[in-house]
């Protein structure tokens, strides 16, 4: 039923309130609702944050964000974990309404002294909300000049239109018909769930030895933890690691996925399960579960997270195809039907069918995941969720959150968009995204705008510019530009970005024309690589500026302040983040072969500038934090930007908005 005043449409709200919305800790997001009433009396609203413990917090006060529309905004900010939830009150404002007919009927000369003697009446009743002392004190002084006969009726509706007096009543306001809207449910998760920057390695690659005539020797847990201090200086924050478990032996897949693989050959990590045990396991050849806290510890003295990846599949030899035959389909002939996404094969992977027995996988499931979680693991990245049952991960995640409510789960799902959409509602704290696939500027202006808009209230981008599955087109043919590019674009588009290993080599050779695989693909190969080489000829310089320059602005740390500024050219793509007074605007060449020129024009209201910046009377002055050059900006910046400009084809310019 709708209220004495309406209040409708209160968003941000996901699945109409049956879910809630999602904030991280201390993220600022914007409130909106339709407010508005019978007649021409004045209406006013604001927004009521409650905490986890069920505390009120003082109410922040909405605007009409476009006059005439109806349509109220105000920016809140939860401050700490737990569920919230916020409300928007609306309410009749009527000193508002008597401003609006005093200063026309007093200068008119129509019923002036009824006029004054309202006004009044209704700050009298407004001064008894108004805490004793000054402020109360500035209230009756209006009450006493709108009712003295010896001022001039112009002199009293000037003292009740005194911007002091009017500061006072928009933080001590005159309500009546107050209306609350329905509250809306709010979770607020750490904030490594909306923010950080991810960097994937094979333990076996690291410290392996492959010499010609001679086996390959693979690397360990404790070979790779060695590499672990020159991510931390790159700036990562997480360290994922694909599975670790024990990979079987039948239907191995040898190089380039060929199903025939040699002695040595270490096969797929995602087959996962052989006699040396299944998902609780460690692989013989990375060491013992002693080594993997070893690595855990490692990464936490260098102030790293480590993500693990849970893929719920199995090889042939997984102890739970014996244990759990039910659990597996089986075809005609009695054989396991193995995992299948055409054109492509995985007969080393056999895929879990859930409805035999959903509870015993349910189970045995939470059982792995914790059993990880005692040896540190606080994020899951997990692989192909779409191809589950989405109750089924509703449930394990819930499960999982109620007790630790600071393990993340990523959800590796390049699929259908609702899918994707209702795996962040029901749970995942991070999403993989199309960012693979968008590489011009309008397709990245249209997904960014969904992704920053409304999907914002519940899923989190964590965009990778590669993974050991794609190999994007962009990527094999643009040289270390198109590499540079995608860096830039991921770790400033999105608050949480990735790279796999060799990405900072500019790895981007593809098995075949037309394929998305790595040529000699590390998913079934061991890859020890020479690293020295990404400090002198890679992008290892221009990835760690990245992320020291994502530490320092927290502009680069969120999402919902994303907008796009108009360039003249199709090429060349810019667009700004803004937190408080910190502004990021970052400027980039999408084309990694051909230098292109443009007048990037800048909406200055939206970037805080000033007045006087506003109407090109005062320089904006601004300062690459690529280069460290500065410049000063207006409204309309000409930019020229070669593909094979040092450290890359763009300009990330920090200022600082005027408050």
């Amino acid at each position: 039923m709708i209220g004495r005043i309406p209040v409708l449409d209160v968003h941000p709200a996901v699945d109409c309130g049956r879910r809630p919305a999602k904030a991280v800790v201390n993220e600022t997001f914007q409130v909106t609702a339709t407010v508005f009433r019978e007649g021409h009396d004045a209406v006013a609203a604001n927004v009521v944050l409650t905490d986890p413990a069920g505390r009120a917090g003082p109410w922040t006060p909405m605007r009409e964000l476009t006059p005439g529309t109806d349509r109220w905004g105000a920016h809140v900010t939860p401050d700490a974990e737990g569920l919230w939830s916020f409300a928007v009150e609306a309410w009749g404002d009527p000193i508002a309404t008597w401003r609006h007919h005093a200063k026309i009927k007093i200068p008119a000369g129509i019923d002036t002294d009824v006029v004054c003697e309202e006004g009044a009446l209704l700050h009298e009743r407004a001064a008894a909300g108004v805490p004793k002392g000054a402020e109360r004190e500035a209230v009756l002084r209006v009450v006493d000049a709108l009712r003295d006969p010896g001022w001039p009726v112009a002199e009293r509706l000037a003292a009740a239109l005194d911007p002091h007096l009017l500061e006072v009543l928009a933080e001590h306001p005159l309500r009546e018909l107050v209306t609350t809207s329905e509250p809306v449910r709010l979770l607020v998760e750490r904030s490594r769930a909306l923010f950080g920057s991810w960097y994937e390695l094979f333990p076996r690659s690291e410290g392996a030895v492959v010499a010609e005539g001679a086996p390959p020797r693979s690397g360990t847990l404790r070979t790779a933890a060695e590499r672990l201090p020159a991510v931390a200086a790159m700036g990562f924050d997480v360290v994922y690691l694909p599975p670790v478990h024990p990979i079987g032996a039948a239907y191995r897949k040898g190089p380039n996925n060929s199903l025939s693989p040699g002695p040595y050959d270490p096969g797929s990590p995602w087959a996962i399960g052989a006699a040396a045990g299944g998902h609780d396991a460690i692989h013989p050849d990375l060491g013992t579960l002693d080594d993997f806290d070893h690595f855990v510890e490692t990464a936490r003295g260098l102030r790293m997270e480590v993500a693990l990846d849970f893929a719920l599949q199995c090889s042939p030899d997984h102890p739970w195809v014996d244990k759990y035959p039910e659990w597996f389909h089986h075809r005609p002939d009695g054989t396991i039907a193995y995992a299948e996404n055409p054109p492509k094969k995985y007969q080393d992977i056999y895929p879990v069918a859930f409805d035999a027995d959903f509870d015993g996988i349910v189970r045995e499931t939470l059982r792995v995941l914790r059993h990880w979680m005692d040896h540190g693991v606080r994020i899951f990245r997990v692989d192909n969720p779409h191809t589950k049952p989405v109750v089924f991960w509703e449930q394990v995640i819930a499960d999982i959150n109620a007790t630790d409510p600071d393990v993340i789960f990523l959800a590796e799902a390049f699929t259908r968009p609702a899918m994707m959409h209702t795996l962040a509602k029901i749970g995942f704290q991070q999403s993989y995204t199309y960012f693979t696939w968008r590489n011009e500027k309008q397709e990245l202006t249209d997904y960014l705008t969904e992704l920053s808009g409304d999907a914002a209230a519940y899923m989190r981008p964590n965009f990778f510019v590669n993974t050991p599955d794609i190999l994007h087109a962009y990527l094999q043919y643009g040289g270390r530009p198109a590499f540079a590019v995608r860096a830039v674009l991921a770790a400033t588009l999105s608050p949480t970005w990735g790279v796999y290993a060799g990405f900072e080599l500019c790895e981007g050779t593809a098995v075949r024309p037309g394929s998305e695989e790595y040529l000699d693909s590390e998913k079934y190969q061991f890859r020890p690589r020479d690293w020295t080489k990404a400090e002198t000829e890679g992008l290892t310089p221009l990835i760690t500026t990245l992320n020291r320059m994502r530490r320092r602005h927290p502009a680069l740390q969120n999402l919902r302040s994303l907008r796009f500024h108009h360039t003249d050219n199709d090429q060349i793509l810019a667009y700004s983040k803004r937190e408080g007074d910190d502004v990021v605007i970052t400027v980039v060449n999408l084309d990694p072969h051909h230098t292109h020129e443009t007048t990037v024009s800048l909406d200055l209201p939206e970037l805080g500038a000033s007045l006087g910046q506003e109407a090109g009377t005062e320089p904006l002055p601004v300062r690459d934090e690529l280069t460290g050059a500065t410049y000063s900006w207006g409204r309309d910046n000409y930019v020229r930007l070669d593909p094979h400009q040092d450290p890359a084809p763009a300009h990330i310019l920090t200022m600082r908005a005027c408050r």
